[in-house]
């Protein structure tokens, strides 16, 4: 008889004692910058020196509270968005969405080439590739949390389970960020640090998101196949119950309403977005404590803002706002005349679609995102005709419901807090390099590809990892022989496909927890994919050290 599987709380605090015996088994150690002048260029380098390690015991205990502070913004991040999709459930806006989208979806099904492929496949598809696009362009990773209310219903009714709508929006993102085409958070810091042309070598790494993403969707898409065909083989299948219990889409009977406070809330949202769209004075925002005043078209009669977009290392500047404001208003208009449930629709859309153009154009995080669905939640409540305390206690219920999620967050940052507390991480990865020596190339980028894999599951934040490694991995590939730019994919690849998977990662742990699913069931059906990202990633590092490659 198999022993019951530890709970997720436990299985953290075992891996946060375990760090902490560390602590008394490995010798400190820090990286210090030390600053040389070569060719007349001022040069920082990373230097490896050995210090007094720092035995963690009781700190265990306040590890917990620091990991809590640490986690604080992703923590109330989760939260808001709990309570804001709280409130948007209980007028079964979302619901009415997924039932017209399974409606529209099986009209498709006439079609032979579409019945021959399989609706489903091709709609899991698309949505997996949207994210993975945003992943790979933009380095989406901590907006997922907050799509998962909506992607997780959405396959519980077409027939999965909550794995299936975890990989739409997690894992395709997460795929995208290993693959990553123009992330200015990995590559971009990678290759600045690296002395290489930002988002050089883009060719090849087209190639390999086109790879990660084939073998990522390949494999959902089996296990989604299972799962449809039998329900109860999902490994979630009693955790699912929650999502389950929740109203059938396909049995709900509403009452179609359009009230007043809709049409106010409507027409204060279009006051302020047109006021965004031709008033460049409150569309100012600072980027790196400097002012920037957006610039605007001039139509003769009015100036419109413009928004500058980075993709990548390029800007385009474009009026997205006013064609937002636009497709608002018309949308708005014609959903008001059905019903306040499809006018809620919108607000999730326009929230979504601001969303992606703070993130891109105006360097939104996860603070002005809160905000923005707390908008939302707020905008969705008055609609309904909800009053200020209903709204109140919508908004609680909900922070209560997700409150497990934002707990695990802040137990897994107290795993970071140990080893870096204990002095000992500068060690590891010192250890890790010095193994490197005296190898042929393919195996060193090999081992350099492990070592990131292995930082990874102690540092998970790309930018944080790339301004530690990267300054001590470049200059020893010069030595070797390997392409810098080799280093940095060996770097890209490490960092993505772990994030997966890896305990100490808050937004995985929160992800995991907004779904319901039990972090040891989410290993178990992970870890075969895992493993055959980590050796594609691997044999797709031999043509950057054996091969012309553009850029390498």
């Amino acid at each position: 008889m198999l022993k019951k599987v530890p709970h997720t709380y436990v299985i953290i605090f075992y891996i946060i004692v375990f760090a902490a015996i560390i602590t008394w088994i490995v010798p400190g150690g820090k990286y210090i910058d030390v600053e040389s002048v070569v060719d007349g260029k001022q040069i920082i380098t990373k230097q490896f020196q050995y210090t007094q390690n720092n035995p963690q015991t009781w700190q265990i205990f306040s590890a917990l509270f620091k990991g809590f502070e640490r986690q604080s913004g992703i923590i109330i991040f989760i939260l808001i968005i709990g309570g804001t999709f709280w409130i948007i459930n209980s007028s079964k806006a979302i619901d009415v969405g997924i039932l017209v989208f399974l409606k529209k979806t099986k009209k498709l099904e006439k079609y032979k080439i579409i019945d021959f492929i399989g609706i489903d496949n091709i709609i899991l598809t698309l949505i997996m590739l949207i994210f993975s696009i945003f992943g790979a362009v933009f380095g989406m990773s901590e907006e997922t949390i907050a799509f998962i209310v909506i992607v997780v219903p959405l396959a519980i009714s077409m027939g999965y389970d909550s794995i299936v709508g975890v990989s739409l929006a997690f894992v395709a993102a997460a795929l995208g960020f290993a693959g990553a085409v123009l992330n200015p958070f990995t590559i971009g810091i990678a290759q600045g640090l690296s002395g290489l042309q930002l988002f050089s070598g883009i060719e090849y790494r087209i190639f390999s998101w086109v790879i990660i993403n084939f073998a990522g969707i390949f494999y959902v898409l089996r296990y989604a196949q299972k799962i449809k065909k039998n329900p109860t083989k999902s490994i979630v299948y009693n955790d699912d119950e929650y999502w389950r219990k929740k109203e059938n889409v396909k049995d709900i009977n509403l009452n179609y309403f359009t009230n007043i406070s809709s049409k106010i809330i409507y027409a204060i949202i279009l006051i302020i977005l047109v006021l965004f769209s031709v008033m460049p004075s409150i569309s100012e925002v600072y980027k790196d404590s400097v002012l920037i005043i957006p610039k605007t078209l001039n139509l003769g009669i009015i100036n419109l803002v413009e928004t500058q977009l980075k993709i990548g290392n390029s800007e385009i500047n474009i009026i997205i706002l006013p064609i937002i404001t636009i497709i608002y208003a018309v949308l708005g208009f014609f959903t008001l005349k059905k019903s306040v449930h499809y006018f809620n629709l919108v607000l999730i859309f326009l929230t979504m679609v601001v969303l992606v153009i703070g993130v891109m154009g105006y360097n939104w995080y996860i603070m002005e995102i809160a905000a923005l669905f707390f908008a939302m939640g707020l905008s969705s409540g008055i609609s309904n005709g909800y009053s200020p305390d209903k709204i109140t206690k919508l908004f609680i219920e909900g922070v209560g419901d997700i409150m497990s999620a934002a707990i695990i967050v802040g137990l897994a940052g107290g795993i970071i807090i140990i080893l870096e507390d204990g002095n000992v991480i500068g060690t590891i990865l010192h250890n890790l390099s010095q193994s490197m020596e005296g190898m042929s190339k393919i195996a060193t980028i090999n081992i350099m590809y492990i070592i990131q894999n292995a930082i990874n599951i102690i540092i998970p934040s790309g930018s944080a990892k790339a301004a530690l490694t990267m300054p001590i991995m470049a200059p020893f590939s010069d030595l070797i022989g390997i392409s810098r730019q080799a280093t940095v994919m060996a770097f890209q690849f490490g960092d993505g496909f772990t994030n997966m998977i890896t305990p100490t990662s808050g937004v995985l742990i929160a992800v995991l927890g907004v779904a319901k699913i039990p972090y040891e069931k989410w290993v178990k059906w992970i870890f075969p994919l895992i493993i055959i990202l980590i050796i594609l990633g691997s044999l797709m590092l031999i043509p950057t050290v054996t091969m012309k490659l553009n850029g390498f």
